[in-house]
Order: structure tokens, then C-alpha cells, then sequence
């Protein structure tokens, strides 16, 4: 276990990591996508249903991993033991180049979108300036980051909750017949492009591991907020959607900022004018936009933790794994972590940005779901402060859907397929050319 970092990130901290790095920009900007597809407030809610349940069960997974190896680099690490230096390899090059700097773009172009032409700052510029500021911030060291997780967290769970309770109970043209309505099924391509669309917004019940050096009392901390945290989501999530329908018809949520409407208001905004004036409607954009930033902070704090510990084990540049001399981060990789998302921030769009990291994202999921398995069979006397819930039909369970769910990827959202595999592939190349070489070149000669 690496000794240079420090253990900063208590219980509260730890949990709004969770919390604030799932809730980001998903949640007001994908149920738009998800109507579209599904043509009913039925099927989206089971389509976030069925995203959240198979979230849940890849955070009980980790959950077992991360107390078992409280390391800093979280699914590098449990690649790395399950199947080899060359898979977790693969993972690190794959997240480095798409997953975190996809994720982060994504939340920076998701706050760009909230607060629009508010600001004398939009657009592109806007968002690689957030990515720049909390880039800066995270260079400090990890308390501020977990303080600054814990203050945004709490105040962007108090907001959403305050817009579903006033579209529930304030709404002027509300109907829960609307929101049972459910249509015919969509067909299954639709219905896997749904939960696609939905898993975004879930996406980082994984991002704590990464970070799992910095977290106090790991084997007890770390299962609970991956847990409870992931729980707490998805109660938030079906509370919110259930607002939406009820408060607005299915053209109005389904015509709502997405890439077929580009300069529509987000599904939230519409939600809001419902009881809301015009005045407090740009308070609701500056909320969206606080969502959005906290869970950009939380994926800044966590990921750079991914190339630090590959240049520990000799699998990247040795540069990335420098630490900062007083607050002890990975300041090399948070900077360039922040470089490369601003270039991602300016060339891709929203929905593009984050098919191209939930693709990606899985793959590797459903095979640290599967290290589980491998884990238990091959060293079966190890420490487990936790343990998987119904082992191991959940991990079994989350590989096979994850498995459907990149097969549906692949035919429904083929360029960013394609650009993951590409991607991919490239590393595959990279680690067979230059770092096995370079690794055999270092090795000693055996003794006469």
C-alpha cells in the first residue's frame, strides 16, 4: 500500500464523493433523451430502474474489492491482481485517454448548457474554465478537495429534493396519470439505448475506490458509502423523474435540451417555470450548474489516483506518479488530467461525450465484476471486511447485462463505439511495444 498519500477522507467525505459524483449532470439532462426513445413516462422509469439496479450491484462489487484493497487507483488495481499487469494496464491507458477526461468534459459542457448566456463567459470557453479552476483546486490537497465534495454535495441533494417536492405539490398542471402511462415497449435496441442513456447519470458509484489511499478506516468507510451512497441515488433519481412526469406533458419533457434540441431548456427549467418565477428559474440554472461542478470535482479528485498508481508500478510515465511536496496529491497527473479534458471539452459534444465514456466504462466494469470471482477462487483466505451479497449471482448477474448492454452499445452508438475500441486497441499496441519491451530491458540478467 503506497505510503506517500495521506488518509484525509473520512466517513462524510467518502459518502458526498458518492453521492456528488453520481448526481452530476445526467439527472437533468437524460430523461429528455430517454423519452424520445421510449415515447412513454412508463418505460423511461424502468429504463432508470433497471440502470439503477444494475449500478447498485456493480457497487456492492466494488464494495467487496475496495475493503479488500484499500489502494490508491481502485479498478486498476483490482484488474491488476485479478487478471494481470496487461488488462489493468489497458484499463489505466483506456480511462486515462477517455473515461476521466470524458467524464470531466462532460460536466463542464453540462454547465456551459445550465447556465447558457447568463454569464459574459459561454459555451466552450466556460466550460475549460471550470475544468481549469477545480483542476487548481484538487492541486492543494485532498482535504480541500473532500471538504469542497462534502459542502457541494449536501447543498445540490437540498436543491433537487426542493424541485421535486414544488413540481409535486405545486405544480399547476400536474397529473400522475402521466406518469404511470406506459405505451408499447419500445423494442430492445430503444430500451438498451435508454439505459444506456440513464447510466450516465449513475456513473461514478466507482470513482471512491480510486481514491481509496486517501480514505480513513477503508474496510469499514468505503463499503458503506458505496453502498448507502448508491441507495440514496436511486431513491433521488425515481423521486425526480416521477416529478418530471407529473408536471409536464411527454412532448414538453421529450423536446427538452438534448442533441435533437440543442437550444431547448433543460427538463428541470421547464419543470420549475411551473411554480417558479422567472427570477428563481436563474437560481435553478445556478443549482444545475452546482450539480453539475460537484460531481466534476469528485471525478477530478478521484481519477487522477488512476495514472499515479501505473507510474508507481512502472506501467506510465514515472513523472505521473510525483506527489506534491506539501499537500502530498498527484499533481503531475491532476494537471494533466485538466489539460486533456479541456480538449475534449472543446471537440465533443454532451451526448457524444458520455455514450463514449459509459461504452467504455462497462467493459471494464463487467471484468472487475468477474475479478470477484477470480478472487474468491484463487485466494480464498484473503481479508474480506465485505462481502457480496448474494455471491455470486450478483456479480454473474451484472457481467451478463453489462455484457447485453455493450453489445446493444455497439449497434446503437457506433462512432463512439468505435472511438473506444480505438482507443483500446491502441493501448493494446502501446503495452506490447513499448512497455513490455522497456520492462524486458530492465530486467536484471539471471546469475551464472
Amino acid at each position: 500500500m503506497d505510503r506517500g498519500l495521506v488518509r484525509g477522507l473520512g466517513a462524510w467525505s467518502a459518502a458526498a464523493l458518492v453521492v456528488g459524483t453520481i448526481i452530476g449532470t445526467g439527472v437533468f439532462l437524460k430523461t429528455a433523451v430517454m423519452t424520445q426513445l421510449g415515447g412513454s413516462a412508463g418505460w423511461v422509469l424502468v429504463a432508470w430502474g433497471v440502470a439503477g439496479a444494475l449500478s447498485l450491484a456493480g457497487a456492492l462489487t466494488y464494495a467487496e474489492l475496495g475493503a479488500m484493497l484499500p489502494e490508491a487507483g481502485g479498478e486498476y488495481v483490482y484488474l491488476r491482481e485479478g487478471y494481470g499487469r496487461g488488462l489493468g494496464f489497458l484499463y489505466g491507458w483506456t480511462r486515462f485517454w477517455i473515461g476521466a477526461p470524458g467524464s470531466i468534459a462532460a460536466y463542464a459542457v453540462g454547465t456551459a448548457t445550465f447556465i447558457g448566456d447568463r454569464l459574459p463567459l459561454t459555451g466552450v470557453p466556460l466550460a475549460i474554465t471550470v475544468i481549469l479552476i477545480f483542476t487548481a483546486i484538487n492541486c492543494a490537497n485532498v482535504r480541500a478537495g473532500g471538504r469542497l465534495m462534502t459542502a457541494l454535495t449536501a447543498l445540490k441533494v437540498l436543491l433537487i429534493l426542493g424541485l421535486a417536492f414544488g413540481a409535486l405539490f405545486g405544480a399547476t398542471h400536474g397529473e400522475f396519470a402521466r406518469v404511470v402511462a406506459t405505451g408499447g415497449f419500445p423494442g430492445w435496441s430503444p430500451f438498451g439505448a435508454m439505459v444506456l442513456a440513464a447510466l450516465w447519470a449513475y456513473d461514478g458509484w466507482n470513482n471512491l475506490p480510486m481514491a481509496a489511499g486517501e480514505v480513513r478506516d477503508p474496510g469499514r468507510v468505503l463499503p458503506r458509502a458505496l453502498v448507502l451512497g448508491s441507495l440514496g441515488v436511486l431513491a433521488i433519481y425515481a423521486l425526480i423523474n416521477v416529478a418530471y412526469f407529473y408536471a409536464l406533458p411527454i412532448g414538453e419533457v421529450a423536446s427538452s435540451s438534448s442533441t435533437l434540441y440543442p437550444h431547448a431548456a433543460p427538463v428541470a427549467e421547464k419543470v420549475a417555470s411551473q411554480f417558479l418565477g422567472s427570477t428563481t428559474q436563474l437560481l435553478l440554472a445556478g443549482a444545475m450548474a452546482l450539480s453539475a461542478l460537484s460531481a466534476l470535482n469528485g471525478s477530478v479528485l478521484t481519477n487522477a489516483r488512476i495514472p499515479y498508481a501505473m507510474a508507481k508500478d512502472g506501467l506510465m510515465p514515472r513523472v505521473l506518479g510525483t506527489l506534491s511536496a506539501r499537500g502530498r496529491v498527484p499533481i503531475v497527473a491532476i494537471v494533466v488530467q485538466g489539460l486533456w479534458s479541456s480538449v475534449l471539452a472543446a471537440s465533443g459534444k454532451f451526448d457524444e461525450l458520455t455514450n463514449a465514456v459509459v461504452f467504455a466504462s462497462w467493459l471494464f466494469y463487467a471484468l472487475n465484476a468477474g475479478s470477484v470471482i477470480l478472487l474468491r477462487r484463487r485466494e480464498p483466505e484473503r481479508t474480506r471486511p465485505f462481502r457480496v451479497p448474494g455471491y455470486p449471482i450478483v456479480p454473474i448477474v451484472f457481467v451478463a447485462l453489462a455484457a447485453l448492454l455493450l453489445a446493444n452499445t455497439l449497434y446503437t452508438a457506433p462512432k463512439e463505439s468505435a472511438f473506444g475500441v480505438g482507443v483500446m486497441a491502441l493501448g493494446g499496441l502501446w503495452y506490447a511495444l513499448v512497455v513490455r519491451r522497456s520492462k524486458s530491458e530492465r530486467a536484471p540478467e539471471p546469475e551464472a
